[in-house]
């Protein structure tokens, strides 16, 4: 089996670009085979987004951060 293997330097929650990964807080999503290393500016931007609610996708068997789903309290339309 192949292993693919991401880094992501923009941190998911301020949306900056983190030119030096030195020391940088990180995580890693996914699985042995298939898997994601993403980079944070600092501390606070790594707790915020561990903080976020995980979704099980139904077929899948996955867990996914809930990003791209906001909650129905956080709509300012309601």
């Amino acid at each position: 089996m192949t292993h693919f293997h991401q880094i992501c330097t923009t941190d998911p929650i301020t949306g900056y670009d983190i030119p030096d990964l030195e020391g940088r807080p990180y995580v890693v999503e996914g699985s042995h085979y298939n898997d994601l290393t993403i980079y944070f500016e600092d501390e606070a931007s790594k707790r915020v987004y561990l903080d976020v609610p995980l979704e099980r996708v139904e077929g899948e068997g996955r867990l996914h951060r809930l990003l791209d789903n906001p909650a129905e309290d956080m709509n300012d339309n309601n």
